[in-house]
């Protein structure tokens, strides 16, 4: 919010800022502020704020001038919450969080729903700052101990929307996805703190399917499963200093579990470090007939803290037993993999494991610098696997390349 500047702070005083915020619908520097405790939402944690936040966002949509909606201090109880956008006045609004959003305690009332937090059809909309809580320990016990459970909420998703930008934003245990980016064009994530335990189910950091040009950058990504996963008909996508771990790594995939499926194209990770991560680099396919494809992948600049798969293309992928062995058929071409190095937790720091069907063509290593020590077995070194496999190695390898 503008008003939490210096040159701002000379314009109002504190106390002034303080009754503000009871009749906040004023106009700061030309632009309209729309404050969700003017709509009736209540800072205590506990008091539902769902239709003050609904009537907030309307004043907001409305507006015909570039506008806020403001949420300052203090710890705002939501059910799930759907922000439209399809009639919106304006294509510049901005949602400024100084506070912290809290899911229900009781996670069935939110279980169900798919997503906690969605904005949908949006154009022109930044998110900043500020803490979404999901609340979401008791439903991963649930989960784990085989109860019957619902499926969990993404803590906050973006739907079919374009020009969007998440900025400085923390998530915290999250039921299910933390936030996913879906049908969209155009998405910036950056300075984003995502955190759950490493044994939280189906956590996945951020998720990308069916969307274009979005970035993610200046990320730190702490969660049970992969920290940033990429699923079919994304494209253009850049990923950008990405602190991973605990997690499943940066991943594409999984792909082809549908038979007619959009492909995975033109997308740049560079400059991540992992640590102490299941998967570092990974394309997951399932062995089954589909149309998909992945080209024109650039894996560079990594660094690998004690990581148990470095590098992995796993076309066989198979998580939880009783999958299917069709073969896969998704075309995996143009992958690769530049100036990665590090630490390996197991002797197999490479695997490349293509399709007998469909095996992988143009797959690149190059400069990748990869040990594995084990006191166990103090003359081990790493090794790399590779099968149905088409490309080159080059420049410096450890382990020796298998292509």
């Amino acid at each position: 919010m503008a008003m939490t500047n210096s040159n701002n702070n000379k314009k109002f005083s504190f106390s002034f800022l303080v009754i503000a915020m009871n009749v906040f619908n004023s106009t700061l520097a030309g632009r309209p502020t729309y404050n969700v405790l003017s709509y009736g939402a209540k800072g205590d944690g506990g008091t539902d704020s769902t239709n003050a936040f609904l009537s907030a966002w309307a004043a907001t949509c409305n507006s015909t001038k570039p506008s806020t909606m403001y949420v300052p201090q203090g710890k705002f109880l939501l059910r799930n919450v759907a922000f439209w956008g399809q009639t919106c006045k304006n294509t510049a609004i901005k949602v400024q969080i100084d506070g912290t959003l809290v899911a229900p305690s009781n996670y069935n009332v939110i279980g169900n729903t798919g997503c906690w937090i969605k904005f949908s059809r949006v154009n022109g909309v930044s998110i900043s700052g500020g803490i979404l809580d999901g609340r979401g320990t008791n439903l991963w016990a649930c989960k784990t101990s085989g109860k019957s459970c619902p499926g969990g909420a993404t803590t906050l998703g973006i739907y079919n929307s374009k020009n969007v930008e998440i900025n400085k934003l923390t998530s915290l245990n999250s039921q299910l996805f933390h936030v996913i980016v879906y049908g969209s064009q155009n998405v910036r994530v950056q300075g984003v703190k995502i955190t759950a335990s490493g044994t939280s189910p189906n956590t996945d950091g951020i998720h990308i399917q069916g969307s274009s040009y979005v970035t993610v950058s200046s990320t730190k990504i702490a969660t049970g499963d992969d920290c940033v996963s990429i699923g079919p008909g994304s494209t253009n996508l850049w990923i950008e200093n990405v602190v991973c771990g605990p997690g499943h790594g940066i991943s594409i995939g999984s792909l082809g579990w549908d038979k007619q499926e959009p492909g995975v194209q033109n997308v740049t990770v560079t400059t991540s470090t992992f640590i102490g991560t299941t998967n570092g680099l990974r394309v997951k396919t399932w062995a089954r007939e589909s149309n998909g494809f992945v080209k024109d992948v650039l894996f560079q600049h990594a660094v690998m803290k004690k990581v148990q798969n470095p590098i992995l293309i796993d076309q066989n992928y198979c998580p939880h037993g009783s999958c299917p062995h069709q073969g896969s058929s998704v075309r995996i071409s143009g992958i690769n993999f530049l100036d990665v190095h590090g630490t390996s937790a197991t002797q197999v720091a490479i695997k490349i494991d293509c399709s007998k069907n469909v095996p992988c063509s143009g797959i690149k290593l190059q400069d990748v610098n990869l040990e594995f020590k084990s006191e166990a077995v103090p003359s081990a070194s790493a090794q790399a696997l590779c099968s149905n496999a088409g490309g080159t190695s080059s420049g410096y390898m450890q382990p020796r390349g298998c292509l």
